[in-house]
């Protein structure tokens, strides 16, 4: 048996816990003070917002997709919560992500001040090494299966069987870690990485380009970082209310349902944000657009959870990562090439609030029909195997009650 499973929910959990907050603080959170570089980056490189929108969408993308820095570390602090957890994954998943509000409260106003006082090369220099404490963090993660001593046995006898060529074998392994199989047999998995791939393409475009967005409406750089700041600030404090509001019975069927719905309100906070550029307007747009990007946090890999084996989701969050991380990739450069044809930010938040009003209302269909089927299959299963059981009956009975008629009656005996 695992570690894992023998100290599920134990006091290493939450130090493990602890680690997790502490990465998807440095480095999920990271890419929303890029955005504070964007003026200083344009004047340096003489690049307009397409090609400088290729910096955070690089770095979004290896940090979904792949990378040996933080998609390593920020995928690992996602994988061992399934692993440690298991009465109380809602509320770990919850309270790591709150690493993420914490992170997004703290980046902006760090690299503002690194950037009046060191320049954005030396700003880097310091970031390089405050995302060195990732390496503690994944020092307190212990392996999740027991180390077993080896003991001496004899040799094993040579296998008969060819080897696997080089081609033969990478295959075989691309197939173990990426769940193909449960993409192609597991209909809700399918909608929901190509819903969440979709989302992708939006999510991130309100974080990014809120501050320059601002500042070319007049607003203060300081006061415009502090836009990014107040929403995970108000983040820190709405995950945790609502893990446990949504972790309870009744609202944990609905999780689905609740994070779609979460997607279509914030598609449509982001119209308000675009109808106007003043900061107490801009304000108001934070403290409700934080309300659904709680929502969407807690859910985003929860609801994965629940769709894939338990014992099969490192591969699926595999794949999962790899078809996303194509979605931010694509995402930034798309709304930059925008930028720069209609040059107005407005048409970035219009842009945002098409993807994720059109992925809500697609994975909400999609789950709907998915259920719907599953109920179906399983009323015809019950019909068959009830059809089954009195075919079966059947004939063994009417033997029965033919034997019964066919003996003689008993004899009773009087004398001897």
């Amino acid at each position: 048996m695992s570690l894992a499973l023998e100290h599920a929910d134990g006091s290493w959990s939450w130090m493990v816990l602890l680690a997790s907050l502490v990465t998807q603080a440095l480095t999920a959170s990271f890419p929303a003070c890029i955005g504070i570089f964007f003026a200083d980056l344009q004047r340096d490189f003489q690049a307009n917002n397409s090609e400088i929108s290729w910096f955070p969408s690089i770095l979004g993308a290896m940090l979904q997709a792949g990378g040996l820095g933080m998609s390593f570390s920020f995928q690992s602090s996602i994988t061992v919560l399934g692993l440690y957890f298991v009465r109380r994954r809602a509320l770990a998943n919850a309270l790591a992500s709150m690493g993420i509000s914490l992170g997004v409260s703290l980046w902006p106003p760090f690299a503002r001040y690194l950037l009046e006082n060191l320049g954005w090369r030396g700003s880097f220099l310091i970031f390089g090494g405050v995302l060195l404490h990732c390496c503690v963090a994944g020092a307190i993660i212990r392996p999740v299966a027991p180390i077993v001593p080896k003991t001496k046995e004899d040799p094993p006898l040579p296998s008969k069987t060819p080897a696997q060529g080089c081609l033969a074998a990478c295959v075989s392994a691309v197939q173990h870690h990426l769940a193909f199989d449960i993409l192609r047999h597991n209909a809700a998995f399918c909608i929901y990485t190509l819903g969440v791939t979709w989302v992708f393409m939006g999510l991130s475009l309100p974080q990014i380009f809120m501050v320059p967005y601002a500042v070319t409406h007049g607003v203060e750089e300081y006061r415009a970082a502090l836009l990014v700041s107040t929403v995970g600030f108000c983040n820190i404090f709405l995950r945790p209310v609502a893990a446990l509001v949504t972790g309870r019975p009744y609202f944990a069927r609905y999780r689905k349902y609740l994070f779609t719905l979460a997607l279509v309100f914030n598609g449509l906070t982001n119209l308000v944000c675009a109808l106007s550029a003043n900061f107490w307007v801009l304000i108001g747009y934070c403290l409700v657009y934080s309300v659904s990007m709680c929502v969407i946090g807690i859910f985003l890999f929860q609801v994965l959870m629940e769709i894939v084996p338990m014992d099969r989701f490192p591969s699926a969050l595999g794949l999962f990562s790899i078809i996303t991380g194509i979605a931010a990739l694509v995402s930034l450069p798309l709304a930059g090439l925008v930028l720069d044809t209609t040059g107005n930010f407005s048409y970035v938040f219009y842009l945002s609030a098409f993807f994720l009003t059109s992925a809500g209302l697609f994975m909400t269909g999609g789950f709907y029909y998915v259920k719907k089927k599953e109920e179906k299959g399983t009323q015809l299963k019950a019909v068959e195997t009830i059809s089954e059981t009195s075919l079966i009956q059947g004939p063994e009975s009417q033997e029965g009650k033919d034997s019964s008629k066919e003996q003689p009656p008993p004899e009773i005996v009087t004398s001897v």
